[in-house]
């Protein structure tokens, strides 16, 4: 039963997502559930600035000491001290923001492996990672991941030769 009650939280959420990405609406009856006031000079504007180029909705757990120094998929030791996670497709080294939807919290974590391996999990963060986000305790949260341009980190000349 919890896990039923899992899975409709989960696509209320996502459904609550996309209703606010898609603006406001013009018939009988709008802005009755969810007044918000637009001043009339507003541009409108998209949240939270930029549209993601990769958005995810799901459950994150996190690893730690078990897997120290192991190699990740990018070939780096594992490090349960760094702000990284595993995530089954995005390209390795993508800075991705992971907002915890349970208390808000927020972090850039760049992805070196991959993974999770769990069923119903859609990233494993590190230790610090998830006690930043502060799911460390529980082992398990509801996030968002979102990708944009503007997180990534400019390559290097360095880093082609």
């Amino acid at each position: 039963m919890p896990r039923i009650w899992a899975s409709l939280s989960a696509l209320a959420l996502a459904a609550a997502c996309l209703a606010a990405c898609s603006g406001p609406s013009t018939g009988a009856g709008a802005g009755l559930a969810l007044a918000r006031p637009m001043l009339p000079l507003e541009e409108p504007r998209l949240y939270p600035g930029r549209v993601p180029s990769f958005l995810q909705v799901g459950v994150a757990s996190w690893y730690g000491d078990r897997f120290k120094r192991r190699p990740t998929a990018s070939g780096e030791p594992f490090d349960p001290k760094d702000i990284t996670a595993a995530h089954r497709t995005l390209p390795l080294g993508t800075i991705a923001r992971v907002t915890n939807l349970a208390n808000g919290r927020s972090i850039l974590v760049r992805i070196n492996d991959r993974g999770p391996y769990a069923q119903g999990r859609v990233i494993d963060l590190s230790r610090s990672a998830a006690a930043q986000l502060g799911m460390k305790q529980d082992g398990v949260a509801q996030v968002r991941i979102e990708v944009f341009e503007f997180d990534q980190r400019p390559r290097t000349a360095a880093l082609h030769s």
